[in-house]
Formats: structure tokens, C-alpha cells, sequence
């Protein structure tokens, strides 16, 4: 006979997955009732359309795994994935509640004002639940991505995502120097993701190497890596015929999200070099 949590529903981390799931699901239903016509911004309304019904997939299969206690079964850390996919679920839902209104809302529009609404209260939500994660009692955080340096890796990929999207292979598949700025992102990109995955997956026995140590080296090259594409990509990128709004926009958010990676990897960088020399310190 199958063992059943009803505690999994009922603790407050469970009630904010629930919130999440009918929010997010009104979010996907609002917008799908609209839809969208041809545009060149349809490929924006797509993105929003995924994010709520990717997060409300998981958010459900969550709840699921918890309440048939079949998370205590798989062979992974369910305590590094739950916390990646609600960090990972409040920077989509975010990112999707800042483009959805930009392109598609207006004063006379009930649907899609009601879905920006939703899709806000999703982001507070997810966000609440890093929140009481961070706020457990020392001895209770045991997963590296529960950790604020584990946090931080997953903002990484996200910002590296949102670089990949704005990205123009016309622009700099014939500059040396923006060639490098895009391999800094993806070796970048490659190594936080490859720390998420080895976490989750409980494979970080294996490394031959202090796995704190690993990850300082990392952290401390993709800080220097992306000093350089922050300095490199405005210098080159900006150069010749930008009469197209577009691919304007397209470099200043590569830009932006540059400057703003090399930030997140250098206070990525103190939290992991003082999880190395004050390790009672680094939760």
C-alpha cells in the first residue's frame, strides 16, 4: 500500500506550491484565450505561454512526488532539485511578467491585465518559497543549491539564457572579439550548469577534487571571463549601421545582462571563497 503526506499539502512551503500551481495556471488560461496574432513578438508571447505551463507542470509533479512520498525514492537530491526549480520558476516568472505587459497589454485589455496580475502573484509565490527555504534553521540546509553560492548558480544560467535569446549570430560570427564574449557565456554557462546537474544528481562524491574548492576556481575564472566580455562586447558590438531597432535592443541587453552576470559571479565568488575558509559559515 502506498504511503501518503498529507503534511506535504499543508506545511507552508506546500501551500505556496499549491497557490503557484492555480496561479499559474490561470496565467496560461487568461493568455490562451486570447491569443496571439503573427509577429514579430510572438516569439515573446511564446516564451510567457511556456513559462506558466512549464512551472505549473513541475509545481504539480512536485506536489505529486511529495504527497505519494515517491520523492523519498528517486535517486537524486529532491531537496537540491525542489529549490532549483522554485528559483528557477521565480526568474521565469518574473522575466514573463515584465515581457508580457510590455508587448501585449493595454488599458482595455481585462484577459491579459488579469494574466500580468497572476503571473506577478506567481513570481512572489515561487520567490516566497526560496525564502522559507533560506530561512530553515542551519542544520536543516544540507543541499548545495539551498546555499546562497548555489542560488546564485542558478540566476547564472538564467542571465546566460536570456544572453543565448538577444544574441545575433549576423553581428558577430565576423568579429574575433565578439566570438570570444559569446565563448566566455557558453563555457560559463556549460560549467554553472554542469555544478547544478552533478548536485542534483548526488555525483559531486565522485570529483577526484575538493568540490568547494572546484567551484571557487570557477567562480573566480567565469568573474574574470566576464570582465572581459562586459568591456569587450560594447566596444565591438556597437560598431557600424545600427539603424535597426532591433538588434539595438538585442546588444543592450546583452550588454546589461553582461554586466550584470560579472556582479553575480563575483559575489558568487567571496560566497564560495567563505564557504572554503569559514565552512560553519557558508549556509
Amino acid at each position: 500500500m502506498m504511503n501518503v503526506s498529507v503534511r506535504s499539502l499543508t506545511d507552508p512551503v506546500g501551500i505556496l506550491r499549491i497557490v503557484a500551481l492555480v496561479l499559474t495556471c490561470m496565467s496560461f488560461g487568461l493568455v490562451a484565450s486570447v491569443g496571439v496574432a503573427a509577429s514579430p513578438e510572438s516569439s515573446y508571447w511564446a516564451w510567457c505561454m511556456f513559462t506558466w505551463s512549464f512551472c505549473c507542470f513541475f509545481t504539480l509533479v512536485i506536489l505529486i512526488f511529495e504527497f505519494t512520498t515517491l520523492s523519498d525514492k528517486v535517486p537524486v537530491s529532491w531537496e537540491d532539485f525542489t529549490t532549483a526549480f522554485a528559483m528557477l520558476a521565480a526568474l521565469m516568472c518574473l522575466a514573463a511578467s515584465a515581457i508580457y505587459p510590455a508587448f501585449f497589454t493595454c488599458s482595455t485589455c481585462p484577459r491579459q491585465i488579469g494574466a500580468t496580475i497572476t503571473s506577478w502573484f506567481c513570481f512572489l509565490t515561487y520567490g516566497a518559497e526560496v525564502v522559507l527555504t533560506r530561512l530553515r534553521p542551519r542544520g536543516q540546509i544540507s543541499g548545495f543549491l539551498s546555499t546562497v553560492s548555489g542560488l546564485l548558480k542558478i540566476l547564472e544560467t538564467f542571465v546566460a539564457c536570456i544572453i543565448f535569446t538577444s544574441l545575433d549570430p549576423a553581428k558577430f560570427s565576423g568579429s574575433p572579439g565578439l566570438q570570444w564574449c559569446v565563448a566566455v557565456y557558453c563555457m560559463c554557462f556549460i560549467w554553472s550548469l554542469l555544478i547544478i546537474l552533478l548536485t542534483i544528481g548526488r555525483l559531486l562524491s565522485y570529483f577526484p577534487v575538493s568540490f568547494e574548492m572546484l567551484v571557487t576556481v570557477s567562480n573566480v575564472l567565469s568573474a574574470m571571463m566576464y570582465m572581459t566580455a562586459m568591456v569587450i562586447w560594447p566596444l565591438y558590438g556597437f560598431q557600424g549601421n545600427l539603424d535597426n531597432r532591433a538588434l539595438w535592443d538585442k546588444l543592450l541587453v546583452v550588454t546589461f545582462m553582461s554586466i550584470f552576470n560579472f556582479i553575480v559571479y563575483t559575489v558568487d565568488s567571496v560566497f564560495s571563497i567563505r564557504m572554503v575558509v569559514w565552512p560553519q559559515a557558508s549556509s
